[in-house]
């Protein structure tokens, strides 16, 4: 088989709905006496529209430090905490810089604690 007709299969195949798709599997198993379950998922994914996509869990957050309020010491302390490595120079920066990135793609429940230590020292912080 030529590349051409891989190509031409390929477009074919792009322009199935889920459906058809799906039928097409059913008879090529028939026929062929095979299972095409992992090509199949590769293909209904890579048909599914990105609104799906965006619909899945989000597992990484940003904790995105928006003010540090009026208690702008205790924000810096906390800052130290979280992001590790960080000297009071460069976290009295990132305070003072705000908004700014704290943590960038951290699980949710870490990024719930960041956001729970830096409200409780007076920042506003919001998660994305």
């Amino acid at each position: 088989m030529s590349m051409a007709n891989v190509d031409e299969l390929l477009e074919t195949f792009g322009n199935m709905t889920l459906l058809e798709l799906s039928d097409f599997v059913k008879k090529f198993e028939e026929k062929f006496e095979v299972t095409a379950a992992a090509p199949v998922a590769v293909a209904a994914a890579g048909a599914a529209p990105a609104a799906a996509e965006a619909a899945e869990e989000q597992d990484e957050f940003d904790v995105i430090l928006e003010g540090a309020g009026d208690k702008k010491i205790q924000v810096i302390k906390v800052v130290r905490e979280i992001v590790s490595g960080l000297g009071l120079k460069e976290a009295k920066d990132l305070v003072e810089g705000a908004p700014k990135p704290i943590l960038e793609k951290v699980a949710k429940d870490a990024a719930d604690a960041a956001k729970e230590k830096l409200e409780g020292a007076g920042a506003k912080v919001s998660v994305k």
